[in-house]
C-alpha cells in the first residue's frame, strides 16, 4: 500500500478522551486525504449501552459530522485493546489514541492501553492530549524534537508531512547540555565549550533534516539548538504547538515497552498532541 492508501487508525472506547481522539483523527485524515478506521476492542461487555456496536456507531457518526468527506470504516474485535491496536497498526499510517485522563489532574496521566501501544507499536502513535486550541490545530506550529542520528529519520519525515498538511511552520529543536566541568568565570574559557556544543547541535540539525527539507521545500522550517534538560525544553515547546513529534528508538531484540525517558515524559505531560515515531536501531 502507498501512504495515501494506508488508513489512519483510531482506538475508541466511548470515553471523552477517545472522542477527542476521533475528532483529531478525522481532521488529520481529511488533511492528508487518507481513510479513517475506527477500532474498538474488548473481551467482554455487560450492558447494551456500552456494547461494541453502539460505541463504534456513535464514534462513526461523530467522525462523519467532523469530517464529512473522509472515507470511513469501523472494526470491532473481541480481544485485548492494546493487542488489537498494536496488531492493526502494522497496516496503518499512524495509530491515534486518547490520553484517557479525566479531570485537570488525571489528564496528566496516560492510560495503560495508550502506554502499551506507544511502547510497542511499529507505526507512529499519536496521543491526543492538551487544550482545545492545540487539539483543533489553532496554533500554527509543529515541533520536532531531534534526537541522535538514525537512518532516514522517520520522525523528521513524519513532522515535515504533518506541517505540510497543515500549511504551518515546523520548529525543529536539538537540545544540548553544558559540560559539568565547564568553568564559566575564567576569561579565556568563558563561552568556548558551550559555543562549540551549540554549533555541533546546529550542524546535527542540518545533517538530519537537509534531505527531507529539500523534499518538503514549501514548509517554513525553523531550526534551533537549545541548552537545558531535554524533557523540560520539549514540554516548554509543546505549550505553543499543535503537535509535538519525537522519535522512539526500537531495538529489534527487545520485546518489552520501548519508550525512553523523554518519550514517557512528553506522552504524560505535554500540552498538545504527541506523535511518537518508531526509529529502529
Amino acid at each position: 500500500m502507498t501512504a495515501a492508501e494506508l488508513p489512519l487508525l483510531v482506538g475508541v472506547d466511548g470515553s471523552e478522551s477517545s472522542m477527542h481522539a476521533v475528532d483529531w483523527a478525522a481532521d488529520e485524515a481529511a488533511r492528508h486525504s487518507v481513510p479513517l478506521c475506527l477500532l474498538h476492542a474488548v473481551t467482554e461487555w455487560t450492558d447494551t449501552e456500552h456494547a461494541p456496536d453502539t460505541l463504534v456507531a456513535a464514534a462513526a457518526e461523530r467522525a462523519r459530522r467532523h469530517a464529512p468527506g473522509v472515507r470511513l470504516t469501523t472494526d470491532v474485535r473481541a480481544e485485548e485493546a492494546a493487542d488489537a491496536l498494536t496488531r492493526a497498526g502494522r497496516n496503518a499510517l499512524a495509530l491515534v489514541v486518547g490520553s484517557r485522563g479525566r479531570g485537570r489532574i488525571a489528564e496528566l496521566l496516560l492510560g495503560s492501553v495508550g502506554l502499551a501501544v506507544a511502547g510497542r507499536a511499529d507505526c507512529p502513535v499519536v496521543v491526543v492530549r492538551g487544550r482545545d486550541a492545540a487539539r483543533r490545530g489553532e496554533r500554527g506550529r509543529v515541533v520536532l524534537g531531534v534526537g541522535d542520528p538514525v537512518d532516514g529519520s522517520p520522525a523528521a519525515r513524519f513532522a515535515f508531512r504533518a506541517a505540510a498538511a497543515r500549511r504551518c511552520a515546523l520548529h525543529a529543536v536539538r537540545v544540548w547540555h553544558r559540560p559539568a566541568h565547564e568553568e564559566r568565570q575564567h576569561p579565556l574559557l568563558r563561552g568556548r565549550p558551550s559555543g562549540a556544543r551549540h554549533r555541533e547541535a546546529m550542524d546535527h540539525l542540518d545533517q538530519v533534516l537537509r534531505g527531507t527539507a529539500r523534499e518538503y521545500s514549501g514548509v517554513d522550517l525553523h531550526m534551533r539548538a537549545m541548552e537545558g534538560p531535554t524533557r523540560a525544553v520539549l514540554l516548554d515547546e509543546a505549550r505553543g504547538a499543535d503537535l509535538l513529534v519525537v522519535g522512539a528508538h526500537r531495538r529489534q531484540d527487545h520485546l518489552g515497552l520501548q519508550l525512553g525517558v523523554v518519550g514517557h515524559t512528553v506522552l504524560h505531560h505535554a500540552d498538545c498532541p504527541v506523535a511518537l515515531v518508531p526509529e529502529h536501531i
